[in-house]
């Protein structure tokens, strides 16, 4: 009999008892089960994947990985699966962004899981997570507010300080603001061997960043109606940054096609300035098997906009199980394991901020014996408090999509800002208006 929760007839009695299965009884027992996943894929989540095969040793079942893509691809993946009526699988990489789009195909795992072990993650995630009532997503160690990363180098070469004193009036040292992160990639950057810094070009990735960059010149995405309202005055501030370091070429050419894995490796080849970027690459830059600037990574606050305002565009990754899934409680103890402190305490070992409460501990006194583990979690800590999510509307990624190409007219000069927002800003009201939202 399966330790968990095994088959409807124990499920039935443990629910009329009024209790979950115990925490003592995960993972559970699960011969012949075998667990089609979708998963994010990426260098930062492979030592992660690698305890799937504690898991299966642990409970028998098997699991069978049909895709690995990037959350963007994924997304479509699944909407396709959607479309065509054929969501077959059982687990799904999910996020904070994304989860809203999907009403329906994922079950409660509150349902599936004791309650002690959900009240263990921090209650802001859980809440985040929980839909319409139900708990689509159990969260991952994947907190995710961006901070600052610099070649501390730079901001020691008495040759670059003496010419930046010299230039702007002002002693060189790690920006606070994004006026300053500017003007210094424009002041490092020498292509096509080095630049400044570098963005995220495309997808929900340019419109997160633009977003963010957005709250903090003191804008708005959408009204308190519900309106597009990012063609602002604000909005062409915040979008002609990036326009500025494009036409500057303080930033890569190629950086309009950039997503994450791109900048991660673009920061770790040691060609790259200054980069805003992800907890979860804390650990793969200050490593020498895979990063130039191994030793060399300074982390601070992510830095402020004209408004005063922080950028902090946030979320968090985890994993979901589908209604559809035939073997819903080895599924659900699947995503257990891959959340569990263990799994927790794995990730949050090379940067990624945990979402378990004890975690968190236990990372704060770990990184009291690692100088540059203290300085990236000192450094997240503060970046967190800046934290906001995506505005609370299941069209966002939708809206994203429509978006982005207008950002990246204006970013490679074949529209105006004011024009690529406008274009924008009537492209996301069609949309909202079709989904009887205006």
């Amino acid at each position: 009999m399966n330790r968990l929760l095994c088959g409807a007839a124990t499920g039935a009695i443990l629910f009329a008892l009024g209790g979950w299965a115990q925490a003592a009884d995960l993972p559970g027992k699960f011969e012949g089960v075998t667990i089609d996943a979708k998963l994010i894929g990426g260098q930062q989540y492979e030592k992660l994947y690698e305890r799937i095969g504690e898991w299966e040793k642990l409970t028998g079942a098997k699991v069978n990985v049909i895709s690995k893509k990037n959350h963007f691809e994924l997304d479509k993946e699944i909407k396709s699966d959607i479309a065509s009526g054929s969501i077959t699988w059982c687990v799904a990489s999910n996020h904070s962004s994304f989860a809203p789009q999907y009403p329906g195909i994922y079950t409660d795992l509150a349902a599936l899981l004791p309650k002690e072990e959900i009240d263990a993650f921090v209650p802001s995630t859980i809440k985040a997570s929980t839909l319409d009532g139900k708990l689509v997503m159990l969260p991952r160690a994947q907190f995710d507010v961006s901070a600052l990363y610099y070649q501390k180098s730079l901001y020691q070469d008495e040759a670059k300080k003496a010419a930046y004193k010299e230039k702007y009036g002002v002693e060189l040292a790690p920006p606070d603001t994004w006026e300053e992160v500017a003007r210094q990639a424009e002041f490092f950057a020498s292509p096509p061997d080095f630049y400044g810094t570098q963005f995220a070009g495309k997808e929900e990735a340019i419109n997160g960043r633009f977003y963010e960059m957005l709250v903090a010149e003191g804008g708005e995405y959408l009204d308190k109606d519900g309106k597009p309202a990012f063609n602002s005055e604000a909005g062409v501030r915040a979008l002609d940054w990036f326009v500025n370091l494009y036409k500057a070429k303080a930033v890569p050419a190629g950086t309009t096609n950039y997503l994450w894995d791109d900048l991660g490796q673009g920061f770790a080849s040691g060609t790259i300035a200054l980069n805003l970027d992800w907890p979860g690459w804390a650990g793969f830059f200050n490593d020498p098997k895979s990063s130039k600037v191994a030793g060399n990574v300074g982390v601070k606050v992510q830095p402020k906009g004209s408004s005063g305002k922080r950028t902090g565009w946030s979320g968090h990754h985890g994993f979901s199980v589908t209604e559809n899934c035939a073997s819903k409680e080895a599924a659900a103890s699947l995503v257990w394991f891959l959340t569990n402190e263990d799994s927790q305490k794995l990730e949050a070992s090379t940067g990624p901020l945990p979402t378990r409460t004890a975690v968190w501990q236990w990372d704060i006194e770990q990184a009291a014996s690692d100088p540059y583990k203290k300085e990236v979690l000192t450094a997240f800590q503060e970046a967190a408090q800046n934290a906001f999510p995506v505005p609370q509307t299941a069209e966002w990624i939708e809206i994203s999509n429509a978006v982005y190409p207008e950002l990246q007219a204006a970013i490679l000069g074949d529209k105006t800002s004011k024009q690529a927002l406008d274009d924008a800003a009537a492209k996301a009201t069609e949309i909202l208006e079709e989904a009887g939202k205006l």
